[in-house]
C-alpha cells in the first residue's frame, strides 16, 4: 500500500495513465491539476521510466492535491490565473481520475476543485475542448444600467440560461416579460432574441455587457421596437446565422474614405489589425472597390472557400471605404473566417500574422484564375544556371496559381540543401507570399532568484542553483544546463557553498530536507510531510555523528528556540535562555579543532528550573527505535544502511542519532536511492564516512531531519524560514531595448543552418533522411512586400516575446542588395502599413498604423477608433507586420 492507505504504486500509475487517454466528450467534466504537484506525484509512483528510482520515496510524497499555483490571490476557482498553458502549468484529468487522486491524497485544506466542462467549439466544424477559461459577462438592468454585476458562464450556456440568471440577480418576477440586449458602445445595442443560441453562437465575448429590459405596464418597451442609433448595411449573412448584418455607425461623408474603425467583438483586435493593414494596400483595395473580383470568383476551386471569403472581404472593404461610417462591426466576416478556419471561430486572442496568412491564401484560392490546375513534374536543378531554374519555377507556379494575390504579393526564394554525407547539392526555387524574419535573440535573460549566503560580507564564488517546490529540492541544476529549462514561475534558490565540488575531495555537499513525523489516524503508518525550506550543507568526508548533528544545528540555529512552560495554565513563551551554538558558521565547514558543542546557558534559576528547559530526549517521544535504527549495535552491524538486512530495497539508508548522553531536537536519515554513498567505521563508533570519490550532488541523495510534532511546535520557528531581504537589483529599472536594423534580420534569415533531427531532408543519393545544411536566399521580390517579424518564441519550458526595436525606414527602402539575381534592378519600397502588438505572450492588444492612399497621411487604427498619427510613432518595438 502507498502512503495513507492509498492504492499501491503500480495501481495508481496504471489507472491514471489509462484515464489520461480518455476521449473528450461534450458535457463531460474534467479537472485542472497544478503541474508542479502532478510532476511530484509522477516521481512518487514512478510514472515515467526515469522516475523509477524515486518510487515510494517518502521525501517525494506529493501530499494533498495542491492547486495554489493556478489560483489568483482571491482563490476563486472560477477565476484562475490568466495565460496558463496546458501541460506546462496544469494537467487536465477526467472526473474518474480526479476522484481517485483525491481519494488517495485528499485535497489541500480550504481548496475547492477546479472543474471545467467539455464544450464544442467551431461555428461549423465542431471539435471538443475543455473550457479552461470561462467567459466573464457584465450584467445590468436597463432601469439601473450603472449597477453592473459580473458573472462567468460557459460558452455552451444559452441565452436563456443567462436571462434566467439575470432575472434572479435583479429580482424580476416570473410573470414580467423581458428581453436581452448586447451593449457594444454607449449608444449601440444588439438584440439577443434567440434563447437557444449559445454564448459562442451569439458571439458574446469576455467583458461583454448584457442589458435586460422589462416591458412597461402599458405593453410598450422602454427602448421601443428596435435599438436606437444603429444603422445597418445591406449585406446579410446566410439564414443560419442569428445575427445577420454588419453593424455600422454613421459618420461624415467628407474625408472619411478608408478611415473607418472595426469594432472589437471580443479579443478580435488581431483580426482588426490585419484587416486594416490589408485594406490600405492600394492595388488590392481598388480591385475590390471596382468589383473586379466578381469576374474572377472561383467558386468551384476545391482548395478554395467557394468564394465566400472573397465576398466577405469585399463587403467589409466597401463598407470601410464608403466614407459613410466611423466604424463597422465585422461579425459576418469573422463568421465566414471561423467557418473555414475553426482556430479563429472562438474569441481567444490570436496572431495577426496567422490571420493575414490565412486571408491571403483564402483570397488567392477564391480568386484563382486557373480553373483546372495542370499536373507539373518538378525538375531538379542538376547544375543548370540559376536564371534558367528560377524562370522555370515561376512559370510552373503561375500555371497553377494566377490571381490578384500572386500579382501583388508573391516573390521567389532560392533554397540550397547540402547533404552532410555525400555532399549532394539540391537547389530549388519556391514562391512565397510573405517574409518571416527572425530577430536576433537576446543574449541575456533576467531571472528572479533567492540567494542563500554563507557569509554576507564575503564575495560569493562557489554557487549551486536549485529549484525548490513544496519544501523539497525539485531539481538541482548542473552548471552546463541551459537556462531555458527554468520556467518563469519556478522558485530558484542559489546556495553559496564552502567548497569547490570539482577540486575538494575532503568535503561533500549534502541536500537537507526537514520532515515532521506523526502517525496517521486509522492507519498503522507514520507520515512524514515536509516543512520549512530545504538547504545545502558542506561537511567533511569523515566526521562524527555528534559533529554532523551540531553542524546541522549551526545552520538551523536562527530558526531554533527554547520554550519555557511557566505552568499548565499559561501559554508557552520564548525562553530568555536560548541555545548558544559555537562554531565557524561563516564558511559552513567545521574543522576538527573547532568547537561544535551545543551549550545551554544556565546562569538563571535553580537545577529544577534548568531541568524544565532541557530539550526532549529521543527516548521520550513516540518514535520507535526500529523506525530510525536504534543503538550502537545496529550502527556497527550496518543494519538499515541499504544492505540486505535493511528491508528498504536500497531506497533509504538510516543512521540512528540516539545518544544516551545527548538530548536531540531531531533525528536524521540518509536517503541515497540505493547507491551506497556513505559507510560507518566499526573501529570508531558513530563515525560517518562518505565513500571515496565525489558524492554526486542531485535531488536523489539527501539527508532528512525528522522532527516530532511537539518538538517542532516548541522549538522550531517556522514563521521566519521564508523571510528574505529584497536586493536592490529587484527594484524596477527600465532596460534599454535592443536595437537592430532590418538588414540584421534579413542576414539572419539568409544564414546557413543545419536542419534539426525532427525535420531532416531526404537525400536522393543516400536514400535516407539526413540533417542537411540549408540556406535561403531572395531571388525576386513582389510589388507589395509583407514582412513578418518573428517576435514570439516558444520552447518546452517557456514562451517569450522579443521586444527589440527594428529600424524600418518609412520610405525609399532599398532591397536590391539582398537579391542574388545578378540581373535584378533597383528594388525600393515605401512603408504603407504596420501591425502592432502591445503586451506579453498569450494576451496583449493589437493595433495598426496605415497610410491612407487618398491623402497620403498616417493614421492609428485601434479597433473602432481612428486617429491621425505622427511619423515618429510608426516604427516601434511593438511592430510585428
Amino acid at each position: 500500500m502507498a502512503e495513507g492507505g492509498a492504492a499501491d504504486m503500480d495501481t495508481q500509475r496504471g489507472e491514471v495513465a489509462a484515464l489520461l487517454k480518455t476521449q473528450l466528450r461534450k458535457g463531460d467534466t474534467w479537472y485542472l491539476v497544478d503541474s508542479h504537484w502532478f510532476k511530484q506525484w509522477k516521481k512518487y509512483v514512478g510514472f515515467d521510466s526515469w522516475d523509477k528510482y524515486q518510487m515510494g520515496d517518502q521525501n517525494v510524497y506529493p501530499g494533498p492535491v495542491d492547486n495554489s499555483g493556478l489560483l489568483t490571490s482571491g482563490g476563486d476557482v472560477l477565476a484562475i490565473k490568466e495565460h496558463l498553458i496546458d501541460e506546462l502549468d496544469y494537467v487536465l484529468i477526467p472526473t474518474e481520475g480526479w476522484n481517485k487522486l483525491v481519494s488517495w491524497y485528499a485535497l489541500m485544506e480550504g481548496h475547492e476543485p477546479i472543474s471545467r466542462k467539455v464544450v464544442e467549439q467551431g461555428m461549423f466544424v465542431k471539435h471538443c475542448k475543455v473550457e479552461v477559461y470561462l467567459t466573464e459577462l457584465k450584467l445590468c438592468d436597463d432601469g439601473y444600467i450603472d449597477n453592473v454585476v459580473t458573472r462567468r458562464f460557459s460558452k455552451a450556456d444559452t441565452i436563456d440560461t443567462i436571462e434566467k440568471e439575470m432575472r434572479k440577480l435583479f429580482s424580476i418576477p416570473d410573470e414580467k416579460e423581458t428581453r436581452l440586449w448586447s451593449k457594444y458602445m454607449s449608444n449601440t445595442f444588439e438584440p439577443l432574441n434567440k434563447p437557444d443560441s449559445t454564448i459562442q453562437d451569439a458571439g458574446l465575448h469576455q467583458g461583454q455587457v448584457l442589458v435586460i429590459e422589462q416591458k412597461n405596464e402599458d405593453g410598450s418597451w422602454p427602448r421601443g421596437s428596435s435599438a436606437p442609433n444603429v444603422k445597418n448595411s445591406s449585406y446579410s449573412l446566410p439564414s443560419y446565422h442569428p445575427y445577420n448584418s454588419y453593424e455600422c455607425s454613421e459618420g461624415r461623408q467628407s474625408e472619411r474614405a478608408g478611415l473607418c474603425g472595426l469594432s472589437n467583438l471580443g479579443n478580435t483586435c488581431f483580426m482588426n489589425s490585419a484587416l486594416q493593414c490589408l485594406s490600405n494596400v492600394p492595388p488590392l483595395t481598388e480591385y475590390f472597390l471596382k468589383d473586379k473580383y466578381n469576374d474572377e470568383l472561383n467558386e468551384d476551386n476545391p482548395l478554395g472557400m467557394k468564394g465566400e471569403i472573397a465576398k466577405a472581404y469585399a463587403e467589409i472593404t466597401k463598407q470601410s471605404w464608403s466614407g459613410k461610417y466611423s466604424y463597422v462591426t465585422p461579425r459576418p466576416f469573422k463568421t465566414q473566417v471561423g467557418r473555414f478556419a475553426p482556430q479563429f471561430s472562438g474569441y481567444q486572442q490570436q496572431d495577426s500574422h496567422e490571420l493575414l496568412a490565412f486571408l491571403l491564401d483564402g483570397l488567392h484560392e477564391d480568386l484563382n484564375r486557373i480553373r483546372k490546375k495542370p499536373y507539373i513534374l518538378l525538375k531538379d536543378a542538376k547544375g543548370r544556371p540559376d536564371k534558367v531554374v528560377a524562370e522555370e519555377a515561376w512559370e510552373n507556379h503561375i500555371k497553377r496559381n494566377d490571381s490578384i494575390i500572386v500579382d501583388i504579393f508573391h516573390g521567389l526564394f532560392k533554397s540550397t540543401l547540402v547533404c552532410p554525407v555525400c555532399a549532394k547539392v539540391s537547389v530549388t526555387f519556391d514562391p512565397f507570399c510573405y517574409l518571416t524574419l527572425p530577430l536576433p535573440m537576446k543574449k541575456e535573460r533576467t531571472l528572479e532568484v533567492y540567494l542563500v549566503r554563507l557569509d554576507p560580507l564575503a564575495k560569493p564564488t562557489k554557487m549551486i542553483v536549485t529549484d525548490i517546490y513544496n519544501h523539497r529540492f525539485h531539481r538541482i541544476f548542473a552548471t552546463n544546463e541551459n537556462l531555458s529549462s527554468i520556467m518563469e514561475r519556478d522558485d530558484i534558490y542559489v546556495f553559496e557553498v564552502a567548497v569547490n565540488l570539482l577540486e575538494d575531495t575532503d568535503h561533500v555537499v549534502i541536500p537537507v530536507h526537514l520532515r515532521e513525523k506523526y502517525k496517521q489516524s486509522g492507519y498503522n503508518h507514520t507520515s512524514t510531510p515536509l516543512f520549512g525550506q530545504p538547504f545545502l550543507i558542506t561537511v567533511p568526508r569523515t566526521l562524527s555523528e555528534d559533529k554532523l548533528y551540531n553542524m546541522l544545528l549551526v545552520h538551523l540555529c536562527r530558526f531554533v528556540r527554547s520554550v519555557v512552560e511557566e505552568d499548565d495554565t499559561e501559554e508557552t513563551t520564548p525562553s530568555s535562555k536560548q541555545h548558544t551554538v559555537n562554531g565557524n558558521a561563516t564558511n559552513g565547514v567545521l574543522e576538527d579543532g573547532s568547537p561544535s558543542e551545543m551549550e545551554t546557558d544556565e546562569q538563571d534559576g535553580d537545577d529544577e528550573s534548568s531541568q524544565d528547559q532541557e530539550l526532549p530526549s529521543e527516548n521520550d517521544n513516540s518514535q520507535s527505535e526500529d523506525s530510525v535504527g536504534g543503538g550502537d549495535n545496529e550502527l556497527e552491524n550496518g543494519v538499515g544502511l541499504g544492505g540486505e538486512n535493511s528491508g528498504t530495497k536500497g531506497h533509504q539508508n538510516q543512521i540512528s542519532t540516539t545518544m544516551e548522553d545527548k538530548k536531540r531536537l531531531f533525528t536524521f536519515q540518509f536517503n541515497n536511492m540505493g547507491k551506497m554513498d556513505f559507510s560507518l567505521i566499526k573501529e570508531e563508533p558513530r563515525q560517518i564516512r562518505f565513500n571515496e570519490g565525489h558524492l554526486r550532488l542531485s535531488d536523489r541523495s539527501y539527508l532528512s531531519l525528522d522532527w516530532e510534532p511537539e518538538v517542532k511546535k516548541k522549538h522550531f520557528h517556522e514563521g521566519i524560514t521564508e523571510d528574505f531581504e529584497k536586493h536592490e537589483s529587484m527594484e524596477y529599472k527600465p532596460q534599454k531595448k535592443a536595437f537592430f536594423k532590418l538588414k540584421d534580420c534579413i542576414e539572419l534569415f539568409t544564414t546557413k543552418e543545419k536542419l534539426g533531427a525532427e525535420d531532416p531532408w531526404y537525400c536522393p543519393n543516400c536514400k535516407v533522411h539526413q540533417q542537411a545544411t540549408k540556406k535561403l536566399d531572395l531571388w525576386s521580390l513582389p510589388p507589395v512586400l509583407v514582412v513578418h517579424l518573428k517576435r514570439f518564441s516558444y520552447s518546452r519550458y517557456m514562451r517569450d516575446k522579443l521586444d527589440s526595436l527594428v529600424d524600418f525606414p518609412l520610405g525609399d527602402m532599398e532591397m536590391s542588395e539582398f537579391l542574388i539575381d545578378p540581373n535584378a534592378g533597383p528594388c525600393r519600397y515605401d512603408l504603407i502599413a504596420v501591425s502592432n502588438h502591445y503586451g506579453g505572450m498569450g494576451g496583449g492588444h493589437y493595433t495598426a498604423y496605415a497610410k491612407n492612399k487618398d491623402d497620403d497621411k498616417w493614421y492609428n487604427f485601434d479597433d473602432s477608433s481612428v486617429s491621425p498619427a505622427n511619423k515618429d510613432q510608426i516604427v516601434l518595438s511593438s511592430m510585428v507586420l
